[in-house]
């Protein structure tokens, strides 16, 4: 189980970097007019990444949840692939990523990288790493409710940001 917390650890510091680069991408943004869409939801996505990473380590922990082999090892591979998969909205987006929904009216939608295909690519790696993540240890309950709540948030989520892409595209 050491190494799992370890694993879960990795993942959180991972989270971390990522809102001190979200918080350079906000300087960058304000200082050219970047504008906020929706703050109000992202209380609760904060919230239930706290989640994910708190029963992450718990549930296994007070539950003796097993590692189970057949199911740790595959889903190891895609909590990993889902990095990946963020790492490379992050490096397309470049500036322009955040985990607020930041834009800068003008600015043409990046249509490279991930996004020739997905809208939002990196909604997906959060939700294959938030199923995939606790199951490596077989914290099923974790999984289910972190997905259920990732769900209902992304919900709000993507429609704040297609308005707000809207707006700072067409202007409206």
């Amino acid at each position: 189980m050491s190494a799992y917390t370890v694993l879960v650890l990795l993942f959180g510091c991972e989270r971390l970097w990522e809102l001190v680069l979200s918080r350079r991408h906000m300087r960058w943004a304000r200082l050219r007019g970047g504008v906020e869409f929706g703050a109000g939801h992202y209380p609760y996505l904060a919230a239930a990444h706290v989640s994910l990473f708190a029963g992450s380590l718990l549930e296994p922990w007070l539950l003796r949840r097993p590692f189970v082999p057949a199911l740790g090892w595959p889903m190891l591979a895609l909590a990993l692939g889902a990095q990946a998969l963020r790492w490379w909205c992050i490096a397309t987006l470049g500036h322009r990523w955040n985990v607020r929904v930041v834009v800068i009216r003008g600015l043409p939608l990046v249509r490279r990288g991930p996004y020739r295909w997905l809208s939002h690519p990196n909604y997906l790696a959060v939700l294959v790493e938030g199923f995939a993540l606790p199951l490596v240890h077989t914290a099923w309950l974790t999984a289910l409710g972190f997905t259920l709540v990732n769900l209902a948030v992304l919900g709000v989520r993507i429609k704040v940001e297609e308005r707000a892409l809207r707006w700072a595209v067409e202007g409206g």
